[in-house]
């Protein structure tokens, strides 16, 4: 990633979705517990519940950065597209997300979707050799994003 980054935002796991994971976890290792009488008692916990949260950690991990300088980029996960080649850019509501996701939906779009975030982006691109027609990826300032995708590009 060069240059300055104008926006950067990480796509975490609210708290409010971590207690029933880590309740299936417990209860798992209870479980475990009560199967196998010849491990000790502690250790489904110590290594089920660790795990989970990991697990958990993992799937908050993806981040959508916008990078200024001599070459401004969107990054979106690990992908990466030069800001030159950003075309249409459209904010997705919550309530239209599914259309765009399914039937609506290209196969051989770039999508990096997370269901606990509201809006998507879908950013259309104007590279003739790339045969991805567009971005869809979930953010949580679609307003912000597409402002600074149409004041770059």
């Amino acid at each position: 990633m060069q240059g300055t980054v104008k926006y950067s935002e990480r796509l975490y796991l609210p708290w409010w979705s971590w207690p029933l994971p880590m309740l299936g976890a417990a209860l798992i290792g209870a479980e475990i517990n009560t199967s196998y009488t010849a491990i000790p008692f502690w250790v489904p916990y110590v290594v089920l519940l660790p795990l989970m949260a990991i697990f958990l950690v993992t799937m908050g991990r993806s981040r959508v950065r916008v990078t200024g300088g001599d070459e401004p980029e969107l990054w979106v996960g690990d992908a990466h597209l030069p800001l030159r080649y950003v075309g249409e850019v459209e904010i997705i509501d919550r309530e239209r997300k599914r259309k765009a996701l399914g039937p609506e939906g290209d196969p051989a779009s770039y999508s990096m979707h997370r269901g606990w975030v509201g809006p998507v982006l879908r950013i259309g691109l104007t590279d003739p050799s790339d045969p991805t027609p567009y971005w869809l990826f979930s953010t949580r300032k679609p307003q912000v994003v597409a402002a600074l995708l149409r004041d770059e590009g």
